[in-house]
């Protein structure tokens, strides 16, 4: 069986500081070569998502990596050693963008030309395609279908009737599969990914399957707590899909730097992964890459690359989903509150990847006043510009007897809390009075970022006095002052 990865890097733009190797503040095009090539060959990631979603994208990756960086792949082949996995447009939600999907299927097996063009012993080095807000094992189905009959399965057919073979006309297409991860990132899917998983994979001869656990949109949906649990839950049913289906399954769980996106940092990669300790492999986004040390972000790649799955935290279902209910009505009635306000602190928010806007999962179920919310990186850098760190948002709708039992499962609530909030700001108007309250009962013991306080205080009183002159500056020095942008 090929290796699986362990270490996926990303393309999320939740950096604060420009990479060295480009000019621009926001990345695109061959500084995404270049990124790659980085990942690889400096960082020690074993697998790059290559991101067709919401944004203009190179899909001559392939040939560009092998032209440009020949001596390092020569020795490091992709579909070997080393990973590039296609995000794809979803054309069930996205329909704008369906004819992108089957234009990346189409790109795939012209990645191994030019791989083959270059390295005549190389595998296929693209071998399987993630699909973003997956909802039913048909949505998995009809790509792998797609590729297998379609793409790949047009090179038996004549080119015109009593002629040769398309194979025959124009070289074979290869891999003949793809294997389809699905990304899950709701939280009726992810209680069902089990049963998803199950249908797309039974009347499938696979050695193996992988599936993603989004992170960041069920937090901004469901509030912290609620996706930390979604997670747990969808793990521990994972795990026992692959042991009634002697099927091996590996998790990926979407991780950003922000506490409230899974505050996976160097010197919180440890904590991480016993946080999660049956998921097999983690994303490293941009902030971990570019906001700190680069000695420190190898050696924590180097951790996670080698760490082992274990069993994951059996949780009582019954008393769990209630207070995830709890919680989460709660978290969403705060930021209904709120909508008006990220929504205007979010044009303020820098960009860092040249990409399509488009809304998030919240957008799709709410609509508020008629304006929608960002998306989860700008949502974060907004609420924390605000002095609002959004970990704590809904904290109130649970009894203190509750958090405490959540303890026993998220077994770094009062870590992620307590990094959180050095940037929480007691005097924003912006804070609910009773979620004010139950920060001093919870009476963790946190030192409070004076610096980043002040910052966020100039941003509440250009927004009280209606003047935005300088409010983007603000936004840029609190996020660099937190190490990540959202």
């Amino acid at each position: 069986m090929r290796k699986i990865p362990k270490c996926m890097s990303t393309q999320h733009p939740d950096n604060v500081k420009t990479p060295f190797f480009t000019e621009s503040a926001e990345l695109a095009g061959d500084d995404e070569i270049q990124e790659a090539y980085y990942s690889f060959s400096e960082l020690g990631c074993t697998e790059q998502m290559w991101d067709f979603e919401g944004k203009e994208v190179d899909n001559f990756v392939v040939k560009k990596l092998y032209t440009k960086y020949q001596s390092y792949f020569s020795n490091n082949r992709l579909g070997e050693e080393l990973f590039l996995t296609l995000r794809v447009p979803n054309p069930s939600v996205e329909k704008t963008e369906g004819k992108i999907l089957l234009e990346t299927l189409e790109s795939i097996p012209r990645s191994y030309d030019a791989a083959k063009a270059i390295f005549d012993d190389c595998p296929p080095p693209v071998q399987e395609v993630i699909l973003p807000m997956t909802g039913s094992a048909r949505d998995l189905d009809r790509i792998y279908c797609y590729y297998r009959d379609f793409v790949a399965g047009k090179q038996v057919k004549p080119v015109r009737p009593y002629d040769i073979k398309i194979r025959d006309w124009i070289g074979e297409f290869k891999p003949e599969k793809v294997n389809v991860i699905p990304l899950f990132e709701d939280m009726d899917r992810m209680f069902k990914a089990h049963y998803i998983l199950m249908e797309y994979i039974i009347d499938k001869n696979v050695e193996y399957q992988r599936v993603f656990l989004a992170r960041s949109d069920p937090a901004l949906n469901y509030g912290l707590v609620s996706a930390v649990m979604l997670n747990k839950i969808a793990l521990m049913n994972l795990h026992r899909l692959s042991e009634d289906m002697d099927t091996e399954i590996y998790p990926i769980v979407g991780v950003g730097s922000a506490p409230f996106r899974g505050n996976l940092t160097p010197s919180t990669t440890d904590r991480v992964l016993k946080e999660y300790p049956s998921n097999h492999t983690f994303t490293v986004q941009s902030a971990f890459k570019y906001d700190n040390p680069s000695d420190e972000v190898r050696k924590a790649i180097k951790t996670i690359e080698g760490h082992t799955m274990g069993e994951p935290h059996q949780i009582d279902l019954q008393k769990t989903v209630g207070i995830i209910e709890k919680y989460t009505s709660g978290y969403q009635k705060q930021i209904m509150g709120l909508t008006k306000v990220i929504n205007k602190v979010s044009k303020q928010v820098p960009r860092r990847r040249k990409r399509k806007l488009h809304i998030g999962l919240f957008g799709y179920s709410r609509q508020l006043n008629g304006e929608r919310l960002p998306r989860a990186i700008t949502f974060t850098a907004s609420l924390y510009s605000l002095g609002v760190p959004p970990e704590i948002l809904g904290l109130d709708a649970l009894t203190l007897e509750e958090l405490e039992y959540l303890k026993d499962y998220y077994v770094n609530l009062e870590e992620d809390l307590k990094d959180a909030l050095k940037f929480y700001n007691m005097d924003s108007p912006y804070v609910p009075l009773s979620l004010k309250r139950r920060v001093k009962e919870l009476a963790l013991d946190v030192e409070i970022d004076e610096v980043h306080k002040t910052q966020t205080d100039h941003i509440v009183e250009s927004l009280v006095k209606n003047n935005d002159e300088n409010i983007h500056d603000y936004v840029l020095m609190a996020a660099n002052r937190r190490q990540f942008l959202g």
